[in-house]
């Protein structure tokens, strides 16, 4: 984020974080979407916090919101819809792919939706944790590359790393915002819309740490949907 007190209004969370609070994407979210009406400056208040994604709420009722990056405007994300879930406390969130259902258990806030939703990711397997853990800079290529490796097959448990890198649909990671920078790699922490893409994939429930110590859980369901849950922390109440 960048260096300006966050305006009154916008609440900040970190969203998937792990086991003990850490991590997570940090996520801006504007309660009162009217105070920001137009395109313009939405996109304004976006660039200006910086955040991979910025929620506006336009109706907390119905569960309408509108997702943001630097960039552009979203259709769906992960890490944006378990976080408004969590904090304004809803059980159906209002997007223009369609309807997305919200549940809280325990530490653990839920959303379903449908993995056909998601933009496309290329989905990389590498032969151990170590070598996913070894990269130091984004494999060669462009657009968006989830890399990920088994850490317990039986258990579904898996180690990953997220790399916007250029000429994705959120822009240039480096000049827009949407990487975040660890050890010198541009890189996203937490992936809600990938790990439900690769647990559609692979056909199973995941439980998955991504970035520097970030938790993703997944649950596919019967009717083809899928089960996306994390912790959610308030960092800045508005």
């Amino acid at each position: 984020m960048n260096d300006f007190e966050v305006p009154e209004g916008i609440d900040v969370l970190r969203v998937f974080c792990g086991p003990d609070g850490r991590h997570g994407n940090a996520l801006g979210v504007v309660r009162d979407g009217r105070r920001y009406p137009g395109n313009e400056s939405r996109q304004a208040l976006a660039r200006k916090l910086g955040f991979s994604e910025t929620v506006f709420v336009d109706d907390p009722e119905r569960g309408t919101v509108d997702i943001r990056t630097p960039g552009l405007r979203l259709p769906f994300a992960g890490h944006p819809l378990v976080g408004a879930a969590w904090l304004l406390d809803l059980e159906v969130l209002e997007l223009p792919v369609g309807d997305v259902t919200a549940r809280q258990d325990g530490e653990f806030t839920w959303i379903t939706a449908r993995p056909e939703w998601a933009p496309p990711r290329t989905l990389e397997r590498y032969a151990s944790v170590a070598e996913v853990e070894a990269l130091t800079e984004p494999p060669p290529g462009e657009g968006w590359l989830y890399v990920w490796a088994w850490e317990d097959e039986a258990a579904g448990r898996v180690r990953a790393r997220a790399f916007p890198r250029r000429h994705d649909e959120r822009g240039d990671s480096r000049s827009s915002g949407a990487g975040a920078r660890t050890g010198g790699v541009d890189e996203d922490e937490a992936t809600g819309a990938a790990a439900m893409l690769l647990s559609a994939e692979l056909g199973r429930a995941l439980n998955i740490r991504q970035g520097r110590g970030s938790q993703i859980l997944t649950a596919p369901a019967p009717d083809g949907t899928m089960e996306i849950g994390g912790r959610v922390l308030l960092v800045v109440a508005s």
